[in-house]
């Protein structure tokens, strides 16, 4: 990753902005929507907008610690901003690190169409039922799994159906103990994760381990939840272990 993503909550606090026009315009709106205070050049802040090409403004800024976003010159930026995809209190990011506002733009359309707008009262209402849920599956892994296959494709408060919020208390209530459990083995044949199936697509994200062998590549891993337990291996695990454990290895090329 060039960048790490974040959130920030801008809430009340100063946000320094530079120049006029309709970029910096739009610059303005969209930091008051997050609730920032903007502010000049002269206050006291932590991040700084200059959206007006200004480079001796982003030096000076810099020299002060700030962190400077300017508008269009990806080389002077210390942060850039995603377009987004608003289901308040969901929020989708898309960035392109500056290279591309518009194929950041295209993406953020596509994405639009695709989520429903009923995706934040999901959202709520998973908030508001965390005591019920921590109640229905004290363990922690357990609890993960249930709600990853209740979520998934097709589940009880699937988010892509655009009424999963009024299905919240029926999952909680009905019989959803059906998680992914076992061991699958995989054997990959191409190193690009975009050669991926579905299938094996979404176990890499569901699995709670994957025992491998040292040369399926990184960016295959990279796939998996950033939680998942890795573990280099030169062959199939025997026993079993709770939840959902895969087996990775690379198909043997054949050879004319």
């Amino acid at each position: 990753m060039h960048s790490l993503p974040v959130f920030l909550r801008l809430h009340g606090r100063a946000v320094i902005l530079i120049g006029e026009g309709e970029a910096a315009d739009a610059k303005r709106r969209l930091l008051e929507r997050a609730g920032g205070r903007v502010v000049g050049e002269e206050a006291e802040a932590a991040l700084a907008i200059v959206a007006n090409g200004d480079e001796a403004a982003v030096a000076r800024l810099k020299g002060r610690g700030v962190l400077v976003n300017a508008t269009d010159r990806p080389e002077l930026c210390d942060f850039t901003l995603p377009a987004i995809v608003d289901r308040d209190p969901v929020l989708i990011a898309v960035g392109a690190g500056g290279a591309s506002a518009g194929l950041a733009k295209a993406l953020r359309q596509r994405i639009e169409t695709l989520l429903p707008a009923r995706l934040g009262a999901l959202a709520t209402a998973l908030f508001e039922a965390r005591e019920a849920i921590r109640m229905r599956w004290p363990d922690a892994a357990a609890r993960r799994r249930a709600i990853d296959a209740g979520l998934a494709g097709g589940g009880p408060i699937d988010p892509l159906q655009g009424d999963a919020d009024k299905s919240v208390a029926t999952w909680l209530a009905g019989d959803v103990d059906r998680d992914a459990r076992g061991l699958v083995a995989i054997r990959l044949a191409s190193t690009d994760p975009d050669d991926l199936t579905l299938r094996t697509a979404r176990l890499l994200g569901a699995a709670d381990r994957i025992y491998h062998k040292p040369d399926v590549p990184v960016a295959i891993l990279d796939r998996a939840r950033a939680d998942a337990v890795r573990i280099i291996a030169d062959a199939k695990p025997h026993g079993q272990e709770q939840g959902l454990t895969l087996w990775l290895e690379m198909a043997e090329r054949r050879r004319c």
